[in-house]
């Protein structure tokens, strides 16, 4: 007899809790069942089911058996699903969380020639400047960039970006430019509330050391564009990736104000639930997205 079978029918018989439940989950006769789990002893040389006429339940051995047998069953599954689903096109409401500057700068721009590659999906992007909690929100995955959080969720990094801290130059001519670290405890400095450090900026200094400054008590705003807004007004000094500042600093707007500074990478990153395999709309689009961010400089985007 096949080996899964045997397997399906015993975990099934623990699972109903009698051999007749086990039959209607399996669509086969209760004397079928009951053959399969004979045979399964039999090969096994052991009994794994105490029956009576009131119950049926697992023995000491047939417990252990159960566990290690419905993961068996599970991956197989899952190994069939896998395939079902490859060869399956893309599809369905895909729901995505997004930073709200990120969003509006290169998510938007690139969801048309997706959303024409993949006619039958349809996306749900919602912008925002807090950590979502993917799955208790029903998102099916989100872009996140810089360090990320201890989880069990997957990722997949699409592309990198560099971050600065930029300031415009009637701020530098009226309060001096910063030529140490230390410098900056006497500026006026514009802070990200969402940032996962809190409030303080991890800066690396020319020697590779990795220093900590505080930024609480001028200015705390959670979208980066409002902050840009403010640095190129001259209330101060932001500390933002490239993909915000890069166009402001093209035109003159904000200069780099430490340039003697290590330039600091932060990884932008595809974040979607665990599991063996990846729902074909989920996987779709992280393609695609990793294929348009391939050739984009980190230091200008």
């Amino acid at each position: 007899m096949d080996r899964l079978t045997e397997m399906e029918a015993f975990a099934n018989v623990v699972d109903q809790g009698g051999f007749t439940d086990a039959a209607k989950k399996m669509g086969i006769s209760k004397s079928a069942v009951s053959k399969h789990v004979s045979s399964l002893e039999a090969r096994l040389g052991a009994r794994l089911l105490n029956r009576t006429t009131r119950r049926v339940s697992p023995t000491e051995i047939g417990l252990a058996y159960y566990d290690r047998a419905r993961r068996v069953l599970n991956d197989a599954g899952e190994a069939d699903a896998l395939v079902t689903s490859m060869q399956s096109a893309p599809s369905g409401l895909l729901r995505i969380s997004v930073a709200t500057d990120f969003g509006v700068n290169h998510l938007s721009p690139v969801l048309s020639e997706f959303l024409q590659d993949f006619p039958d999906i349809t996306v749900n992007m919602v912008l925002n400047n807090r950590y979502v909690e993917l799955i208790s929100e029903g998102f099916d995955m989100a872009v996140r960039i810089g360090e990320l959080e201890d989880s069990s969720l997957r990722a997949r990094k699409l592309a990198e970006t560099t971050k600065r801290m930029i300031a415009s130059p009637e701020y530098l001519e009226k309060h001096g430019r910063p030529t140490k670290i230390d410098d900056l405890n006497n500026h006026k400095l514009l802070h990200y509330s969402n940032q996962s450090s809190g409030s303080v900026w991890r800066i690396t200094a020319p020697s590779g050391e990795k220093r900590q400054v505080r930024t609480s008590g001028w200015l705390s705003v959670n979208d980066g564009q409002s902050l840009l807004t403010a640095a190129i007004s001259g209330l101060g000094i932001a500390y933002l990736p490239s993909y915000l500042y890069s166009q402001a600093m093209d035109e003159g707007l904000v200069e780099d104000v430490m340039p003697n500074l290590p330039m600091e990478t932060q990884g932008i990153y595809a974040v979607y639930p665990p599991g063996k395999f990846t729902q074909p709309k989920v996987r779709a689009f992280i393609d695609f997205l990793a294929q348009a961010y391939a050739d984009k400089d980190p230091a200008i985007w």
